[in-house]
């Protein structure tokens, strides 16, 4: 089997394409997404492009129902493209692969294994030795901070500790690229906080792109480096923010002005009519 089949991508071979891609680790083109029912077509995106560079971390808002999930679901390979093009590197997404890791809004830990047991899990379906193995499970467990709860089950955990768990299990995999669906979004306030800073730590030490979906206005300003705000359906890209703050950053920068006024920015650009 060749390489490309088992990555689930094939080759770029458009030369205009090419040339975007260059410093690019996801590039997004032309992407229409429309669905098919008895009552008819709705066209739920059209003409959606985005580029994420290498090591960015990129978040993507927009009102509801404007393509945000669905678009990170066409970059993992979950979902079906109507038209356009993703691309991973220099290779176009045709399924799920590898070299992409996600995270989901709902816990998707295995409720029969341990916490040490579900980060290992795609290790062992690698076939990576026994030994390595154990010594990846020790190095995500100190960066999510849960190294006493290597024996746990995930029903002894809180909602925070199990989505800590999910971004180790898919950063012990290596992937390319990490995908992350509105993954804080059902915690309690303070949690959510707490999440979002551990979150921009290990994005700071690990350095995996990132590209991240959520409502969430402030979050995206702390977290991103760069911003996609999406208009309301059909979804396309209405503006791309750059972030221009602080590299190293705590929750107190939520509270300067700097970011207060980012944050009212990407405010203004959406379409809060229809939400």
């Amino acid at each position: 089997m060749s390489l490309f089949k088992k990555r689930n991508i094939l080759p770029v071979r458009d030369s205009h394409i090419e040339a975007n891609l260059a410093n690019s680790k996801i590039y997004a083109k032309n992407i229409k997404k429309i669905y098919h029912s008895t009552k008819g077509d709705t066209l739920a995106m059209n003409n959606v492009n985005i580029n994420v560079l290498e090591n960015e971390f990129v978040c993507i808002v927009g009102p509801s129902g404007c393509g945000k999930s669905t678009l990170l679901r066409m970059v993992a390979g979950l979902d079906e493209i109507s038209d356009g093009e993703i691309i991973i590197r220099d290779h176009a997404i045709i399924g799920p692969g590898a070299d992409r890791g996600m995270v989901f809004q709902s816990y998707t830990l295995f409720p029969w294994m341990t916490v040490g047991d579900n980060i290992k899990f795609g290790l062992k379906l690698r076939k990576i030795p026994a030994k390595e193995q154990e010594e990846i499970v020790d190095k995500y467990l100190k960066v999510i901070k849960l190294e006493k709860f290597k024996n746990s089950y995930p029903k002894e955990l809180s909602g925070g500790m199990k989505q800590r768990v999910a971004i180790a299990r898919a950063l012990a995999n290596s992937p390319e690229v990490l995908l992350m669906d509105e993954p804080f979004s059902a915690l309690d306030p303070q949690t959510k906080a707490d999440m979002q800073l551990l979150m921009r730590q290990i994005w700071q030490v690990e350095k995996p792109t990132v590209l991240f979906v959520t409502h969430d206005i402030e979050e995206a300003v702390f977290l991103s480096s760069k911003i996609y705000v999406l208009t309301s359906r059909p979804g396309t890209v209405k503006k791309e923010v750059p972030v221009f703050l602080p590299y190293n950053r705590d929750l107190s920068l939520k509270d300067t002005e700097n970011f207060i006024n980012l944050r009212k920015e990407v405010n203004a650009l959406i379409d809060h009519s229809s939400i």
